[in-house]
């Protein structure tokens, strides 16, 4: 059983460093906006979802969990400040940057899980999360700066707005077992979409957007994010919670951003050099940092009683 789980890690983050790369061709080279794609994403991923859950095994839970009161509130958090959250920030930083460094430092969030975890459990980090800790600051100023501390490799923007997706990630990872335990990926992530994407239209109306170039490559860019970045990837990722610990999914999730970068430069031909790709290394190495923490089994018997 973890290896079904590591296995469905590892192929959400493939998918999810490819979908960074056809994102940012949508929003650069075809004139989509973050608002459009996002609530595409949402929506459209979140109707799906329900409707094979309402054909499975779980057909009751799609009702039932929104009758069920505290329960509901908790998907309303999740969808709105995990689902969107996540999804908006990410692609608000490849729109003013690019996939491999918005990917990257959302890519961080296991170092905000951690940081939380030692803060609320009021414990001092250990070797291994103080190692995590160094190459995570390392990694971000090298990617960043390029080296160079006098200058930004990419805007001010991107980066906020993709530290701000490090932080939705942690969330989106820690918050929602228990619901999932309960109800069921399928329910949770599929209501969970559909609200984050209403959520999202009533704030930026959407719809609204024009300057989009339809054509057959963004057409299929744009289905290949909704089922393949979003529909099967989430679900993946989310799904792996049953099977291992939210901390392994992190490690696991190591694919991502080396997929992104790889994808960017030679899709898209961004230029990476030298210091950036050590900046990369260094952040993916703080989840191998995190690996080594022996206070594992411990970690998973506390976020049992979150």
């Amino acid at each position: 059983m973890r290896f079904r789980g590591f296995s469905m890690v590892l192929v959400a983050s493939l998918l999810w460093g490819v979908s960074g790369t056809v994102a940012q061709s949508l929003l650069q080279h075809y004139h989509f906006t973050t608002e459009w794609l996002v609530a595409a994403r949402l929506l459209l991923s979140g109707a799906v979802l329900l409707l094979l859950s309402l054909a499975g095994d779980k057909r009751q839970n799609v009702w039932k969990i929104v009758r069920s009161g505290p329960d509901f509130g908790k998907l309303v958090i999740f969808a709105l400040f995990g689902l969107l959250a996540v999804q908006y920030t990410y692609f608000a930083s490849i729109e003013l940057g690019n996939a491999a460094t918005a990917t990257l430092l959302q890519y961080l969030g296991p170092v905000f899980l951690t940081g939380y975890l030692v803060a609320r459990n009021r414990q001092l980090p250990s070797v291994a999360q103080m190692l995590a800790l160094f190459l995570a600051l390392l990694g971000t100023f090298l990617l960043i700066t390029n080296g160079n501390p006098g200058n930004l490799s990419i805007s001010t923007g991107a980066v906020l707005w993709g530290l701000a997706s490090a932080v939705a990630l942690a969330f989106y990872t820690l918050y929602p077992k228990k619901l999932l335990e309960r109800w069921g990926a399928t329910v949770v992530l599929g209501w969970g979409m559909l609200i984050g994407g209403i959520g999202l239209c009533v704030l930026s109306q959407p719809w609204q957007a024009t300057g989009q170039i339809w054509m057959m490559q963004s057409v299929l860019a744009v289905g290949f994010l909704v089922l393949f970045g979003t529909l099967i990837a989430f679900y993946l990722y989310l799904d792996s919670l049953r099977f291992i610990l939210p901390s392994e999914t992190s490690i696991l999730a190591s694919a991502e951003p080396l997929s992104a970068v790889v994808a960017t430069v030679v899709w898209l031909h961004v230029p990476f050099g030298l210091f950036e790709w050590l900046g990369a290394f260094c952040i993916v190495g703080t989840v191998f940092a995190l690996a080594n923490h022996k206070e594992k089994k411990a970690e998973f018997a506390r976020e049992q009683h979150i």
